[in-house]
């Protein structure tokens, strides 16, 4: 799976940054989610690997803090491009005509530029009242990585404000991009209705429900993970959960979002023959 990862969201990032006609606002947010993808699942994948094959699975304590950091910045980045995405796809279907105007250049900066800046805060949050705390002999996390909750388990001093901080980040950072996410895509889906070609509402339908099955796992599984109370589910039961939004996720949007893409088809078609040129 992580090879899968590597290479699909790699090989998007590169053929995106050297294909000029692929510089356009969908592409320039997908770029930035393959990006995402591909430093988020490096974050603790390679040492979730290492602690396969070793003895002893050890990770300091400034390793842990600095795994937990790029965690949290990753997974509330993506969160926001991918709303940024559905808006771009709502713009370019609902309100056509205005799209060079509604996705400028400014625009998309400014999206990313709000998406990094969000994720940024969150996870300074976190990592901060994270620093806080005090953690017990008992060091041994139960997890394959340094994640909110099972570091939670650890401390031996009060965590409710942690807790009070993982509700209310959580909460907006899942909340408000699946809410943004779904109305988007609702005013997509009744525009593709009013579509009078039955091949073209199919086309539309096929491309649409993918890119929500894609975003339901994703916050589906996180919402699990964080906004259900402590008492509801086992950690192993969160365990599987979290896979999906750390590893499966992160494999399946360059698939999803390029293999039945016909523009990037034809770019790597056109790499492909040009290298054997």
């Amino acid at each position: 799976m992580y090879v899968i990862t590597l290479i699909g969201n790699l090989g998007l990032v590169m053929l995106i940054g050297l294909t000029s006609h692929l510089h356009t606002p969908m592409y320039f947010f997908l770029f930035n989610l393959s990006f995402i993808d591909l430093c988020y699942s490096s974050v603790f994948i390679p040492k979730m690997l290492m602690n396969f094959i070793s003895q002893k699975n050890i990770i300091s304590y400034k390793g842990c803090m600095i795994q937990f950091f790029f965690f949290c910045f990753f997974a509330i980045s993506e969160c926001y491009v991918l709303t940024s995405m559905a808006y771009d796809r709502y713009v370019a279907i609902c309100n056509p005509l205005l799209y060079h105007l509604a996705m400028s250049p400014t625009v998309c900066f400014s999206l990313m530029l709000g998406s990094y800046l969000m994720a940024f805060s969150g996870a300074m949050a976190h990592t901060g009242c994270m620093l806080r705390l005090t953690f017990c002999e008992a060091n041994t996390i139960n997890h394959y990585f340094c994640d909110i909750l099972p570091l939670l388990q650890l401390s031996c001093t009060s965590t409710y404000i942690n807790e009070l901080v993982v509700f209310i980040v959580v909460g907006i950072n899942i909340i408000v991009p699946t809410v943004t996410i779904f109305i988007s895509y609702g005013f997509i889906l009744s525009s593709i209705l009013h579509i009078s070609s039955k091949e073209g509402r199919s086309k539309a339908f096929s491309t649409c429900s993918s890119h929500i099955i894609a975003v339901s796992v994703f916050f589906g599984s996180g919402a699990f993970m964080y906004l259900n109370p402590s008492s509801a589910g086992s950690m192993d039961e969160r365990k599987i959960s979290s896979v999906f939004y750390t590893n499966v996720v992160s494999m399946l949007n360059p698939l999803i979002y390029s293999l039945r893409n016909k523009d990037v088809n034809f770019a790597l078609r056109k790499a492909i023959s040009r290298r054997k040129c």
